[in-house]
């Protein structure tokens, strides 16, 4: 038995919990517990023992929430320490530079949780910036050693903490949001993705800033907007609108209840160099929106729903699909035939099968004929381990309305 095991709190689990280890899933729920020590610190490594007191592995323990331990490693002779975490930094900084991703864009994601192994930590890049999220127990405590190490494997001149996503509150942790290390990063961070130039809010906007991980879908829009009126649901800082101007688009609507959103999205067209294209920014209730238009019979040549996540828990399932039925069935009364759909889901609880059939019964009710052409998902940099199937939540589709 290797020495470090001897002095590691131990847990037991069930024999279903085990058969789910054995598969290499990373989550340990709360009832799958048969033997802990409630006293143990948030954060801290314990040894996964089987009932009849085999090893399994090891993991970071969290004593308030649902996932009571999220796996860091498998093999039995692995320490957890400062050399096992720079390792995994390491491997998934190398993944994006190999794919290449690191080249072509100055904002991508460098760590991407569990799928990298490294539960509950990301970290994303905005040029000379890094913004990190700690969002378990684990990648918490050791947060001064991750912090330390990222910047000897990426030199940049700071790194902005976002640890304020509510399910830190699931973990018991308060809400964090401020400097980690050096000076603060501006108010506005250029970056580059492809063709396209950005602004971005590390500081105050979505997630960490941005919605890294629609960037490779972003730019499908040149696929398919030239000479197009453009309809942008939900439009956030308005790149899916940028990619299409870029790509010839004879107009573009943004739609977006934030109106900060919508003032940084005019800087995007601006700072694009696309400031006297025509560009219209509406401010309000996207369902409300999209209603009127009908009413109004009012029509576009491409539509792009990038809600919001609807379902953050199974209860709210149903209310959450309809949601996304309600959206579908509105954009597709307002296409023009021949018009293009590019509609998205980003709840992890409605799988890409259940999306896609949401999807067919809105085009059922709304009486058009419609063609699947292209599935979408999230891009490159946020890669889905596949013991890991959780990780999959972005889902989209490309549809043809006749």
């Amino acid at each position: 038995m290797p020495t470090h095991k001897a002095r590691m709190p131990a847990v037991s689990v069930t024999a279903k919990a085990e058969k789910s280890i054995r598969r290499s899933h990373p989550w340990i729920f709360s009832g799958a517990v048969q033997e802990e020590d409630r006293h143990l610190p948030a954060g801290k490594t314990v040894a996964v023992y089987a009932a009849d007191g085999r090893w399994l592995a090891w993991g970071a323990y969290s004593p308030h929430s649902q996932i009571r331990i999220r796996i860091w490693s498998f093999e039995e002779n692995e320490l957890i320490d400062a050399r096992f975490l720079r390792k995994r930094l390491s491997a998934a900084i190398e993944t994006r530079r190999k794919m290449p991703l690191l080249n072509p864009c100055t904002a991508l994601r460098l760590v991407n949780a569990e799928s990298d192994g490294l539960p509950g930590l990301i970290v994303d890049r905005y040029d000379d910036w890094l913004v990190c999220q700690f969002l378990s127990a684990g990648a918490e405590h050791w947060k001064e050693v991750i912090v330390g190490q990222l910047l000897e494997l990426m030199p940049v001149k700071g790194i902005f903490e976002r640890s304020d996503a509510e399910v830190r509150t699931k973990e018991g942790l308060p809400l964090q949001n401020g400097i980690l290390w050096g000076p603060p990063p501006p108010g506005r961070l250029a970056v580059e993705l492809g063709s396209v130039r950005l602004l971005v809010d590390v500081e105050n906007g979505h997630k960490t800033g941005f919605y890294l991980d629609q960037r490779e879908n972003q730019a499908q829009v040149t696929d398919f907007a030239q000479g197009a009126d453009l309809l942008n649901c939900f439009s956030y800082t308005g790149a899916f609108g940028l990619w299409a101007l870029l790509s010839g688009a004879q107009r573009v609507t943004h739609i977006d209840a934030s109106a900060d959103m919508l003032a940084l999205a005019r800087q995007n067209t601006a700072f694009s160099g696309l400031d006297t294209a025509p560009v219209d920014y509406i401010q309000g209730n996207v369902f409300e929106a999209l209603r009127r238009y009908r009413d109004e019979q009012r029509q576009f040549d491409m539509i792009v729903l990038d809600p919001p996540k609807f379902v953050a828990s199974a209860a709210q399932l149903n209310r959450g699909c309809r949601g996304y039925k309600d959206i579908n069935l509105l954009a597709f009364k307002l296409l023009r035939p021949g018009g293009i759909l590019m509609t998205f889901s980003c709840s992890g609880l409605v799988d890409a099968m259940l999306f896609q059939k949401i999807v067919a019964d809105a085009a059922l009710d709304a009486g058009r004929t419609t063609r699947l052409i292209r599935h979408l998902h999230q891009a490159a940099d946020h890669p889905v381990a596949l013991n890991f199937p959780e990780g999959a939540y972005l889902k989209g589709l490309v549809c043809l309305v006749e």
